[in-house]
């Protein structure tokens, strides 16, 4: 038997996790691509991108955790055994920290180390931190194994959503598919 009853999520959480996904898409590829000089022509054009999307993805986890925080969600049923309650609970969290932690340390390790921010320069906002190579360099390692690290919590993220709804036949996707919450649908 499943339990269909669980609400599924509003169309303000549901747009912030797709956005939030389709930035992270853009994010990791442009990150590895940039590093690795897969595209030499495009290398320059690869790390103002990434520098720039990472200010607004920032902003946009920030936005997603504040509504997250006014709206919350009910929940996983009460039939899923406590352990994998835990986890699903646990796992979510490590990912708001990375998403938190991977602009922060991208932004740090940029401006630590003397190079711009185009977007930030372009709207006039200053470098919060300047001539911090040590701390620059530390972050540039926190911000590598981070972006491994989410990526690898993504992949557990969508397996354990694909197996709740192949398996379990709980419709968990529905909750959070389509981006738009269907009229008559109840939830946060």
């Amino acid at each position: 038997m499943t339990d269909n009853t669980a609400p599924d999520y509003g169309t303000g959480a549901r747009l912030f996790h797709w956005i939030t996904l389709v930035l992270i898409l853009i994010q990791l590829p442009a990150g590895v691509a940039m590093t690795i000089e897969a595209v030499p022509a495009y290398n320059d054009a690869l790390f103002i991108l990434h520098k720039g999307l990472g200010c607004i993805f920032l902003l946009v986890v920030l936005a997603r955790l504040a509504w997250k925080l006014r709206h919350p969600v009910q929940a996983l049923p009460q039939r899923l055994p406590a352990l994998q309650r835990r986890i699903a609970a646990r796992t979510h969290w490590l990912i708001y920290g990375l998403l938190i932690l991977l602009p922060v340390s991208g932004y740090i390790r940029t401006v630590g180390d003397g190079y711009p921010i185009e977007m930030l320069d372009a709207l006039g906002i200053p470098p919060l931190v300047t001539g911090i190579p040590d701390i620059a360099h530390v972050m540039l390692i926190i911000h590598s194994f981070s972006s491994y690290l989410l990526a690898a919590l993504i992949a557990v993220h969508v397996g354990a959503a694909v197996h709740q709804q192949l398996f379990a036949r709980d419709n968990v996707l529905s909750r959070m598919w389509p981006p738009v919450r269907p009229r008559g649908r109840t939830g946060a």
